[in-house]
């Protein structure tokens, strides 16, 4: 499992080849192929994030950012619906309910308080905390990588304001942003379009590291956003995984080779939404709906 650091140096998840020597490849359909390679941790060296950074695709990530909709998370409670939960913060000019409990005790430290020293009820919108976990196999090559990371440079632009992991994967797996860090959405963009497409598709994995991502997450506005063919060819069955987390909801690329039947069954176990894509026009009225669901 890779982890961007500074200089592009980190560790790489790795799965071991099976017994032959290479992970098993799948021809087609769902349910063939399913490896139980262990992992290890191997170093991850610098040449393999030189790939030269791809203006065009910063382009499609706007044009698809132009047209994307996400709607507001679901509150909590039906008091909250919409406008999210009552919290006590301090005075920052968009509130006149005083806090007095909090604020009198404010007061008795500092005699000439500052603004901020007022405590306030104000209305905080309940936050997101999805996973991304994006598709750099040697399958996804091409245009439809860089669909993917454009997609993800919109997704992230979007919910800048909610908590968000984007992990990328292949055989291998390189978590690029951990769940709760700062979003800095055309960063994640180049971190991915600097990963080569390349090797075997573990779809497994990532879901495995997502479960891990969203471990002590409240449900309610917990998900994992699959970008992917769905031709997993290495590792055990993705399935299972597709359970241990609260939603799962799957964004899958038709533009060449594909497993749809294996990203429907991930969907429907993950109790997510399933959505085709052919082009890069057709993430955002996609994502819109998965959301909407």
């Amino acid at each position: 499992m890779f982890e961007v650091a500074g200089g592009g140096n980190g560790m790489v998840l790795r799965a071991r080849p099976g017994r032959d020597g290479a992970a098993q490849k799948r021809p087609s359909g769902s349910g063939a192929g399913f490896t139980d390679d262990p992992a290890e941790l191997v170093t991850l060296s610098d040449d393999d994030l030189a790939a030269a950074l791809e203006p065009a695709v910063r382009a499609r990530a706007a044009q698809i950012a132009a047209r994307l909709s996400v709607p507001k998370p679901k509150a909590d409670t039906a008091r909250d619906r919409g406008a999210g939960h009552f919290a006590s913060v301090p005075y920052r000019g968009g509130s006149d309910d005083i806090d007095l409990d909090p604020t009198l005790e404010m007061l008795a430290e500092r005699p000439v308080p500052d603004d901020e020293d007022i405590i306030v009820r104000e209305r905080v919108r309940a936050r997101r905390s999805v996973v991304l976990a994006v598709d750099v196999s040697g399958s996804m090559k091409g245009e439809r990588v860089r669909t993917a990371a454009a997609t993800v440079g919109a997704l992230a632009a979007e919910l800048s304001q909610d908590a968000l992991a984007v992990i990328a994967f292949w055989s291998d797996a390189a978590v690029l942003q951990k769940l709760g860090d700062p979003v800095r959405p055309m960063e994640l963009l180049d971190d991915l379009l600097r990963l080569p497409a390349r090797g075997l598709t573990n779809v497994a994995f990532p879901l495995q590291l997502a479960a891990a991502q969203l471990a002590g997450v409240p449900e309610r506005n917990a998900r994992v956003i699959l970008l992917s063919d769905c031709v997993h060819n290495a590792g055990p069955d993705p399935r299972p995984f597709a359970a241990r987390v609260p939603r799962v909801d799957v964004l899958l690329d038709t533009s060449g080779e594909k497993d749809l039947e294996l990203g429907r069954e991930i969907a429907r176990i993950g109790r997510g939404g399933f959505r085709a894509i052919r082009t890069f026009h057709d993430v955002a009225p996609a994502l819109g709906a998965l959301f909407r669901s």
